[in-house]
């Protein structure tokens, strides 16, 4: 389950940036919110398939994540996860915004400082 979680905090802080508008508020997504919208990713990511129905995962994980808590809750989740997994290819997860036509205003980068994302 660790080895799923990882590589699905990496996909999320690109989706955690690309909500960038909505008002403050309890933070309500969790990791294994993030984990389920982006699990159909982790082929993908791990260069062991294809993008298949990830963009569907990225685009539900864009939506849910409605406050600035939530988005920053993704981020944190993600960028924990991530920082020890090392089979994820981080060019093709800060890629799948753009492969998935969300547009994020922000970097995305293990290095982000989720306190900042709106």
């Amino acid at each position: 389950m660790a080895g799923i979680i990882k590589p699905m905090c990496i996909v999320l802080i690109t989706a955690v940036f690309a909500m960038a508008v909505a008002p403050r508020g309890e933070a309500a997504i969790g990791c294994g919110s993030v984990v389920s919208y982006l699990n159909p990713c982790l082929p993908y990511v791990t260069n062991k398939g294809p993008l298949g129905s990830c963009c569907s995962g990225v685009k539900g994980l864009y939506g849910a994540a409605q406050t600035t808590p939530d988005r920053q809750s993704v981020c944190t989740c993600l960028k924990s996860l991530a920082a020890s997994y090392k089979d994820v290819d981080l060019n093709k997860a800060a890629g799948l915004p753009g492969q998935c036509g969300v547009n994020i205003p922000y970097k995305i980068s293990p290095s982000t400082d989720c306190s900042k994302v709106n």
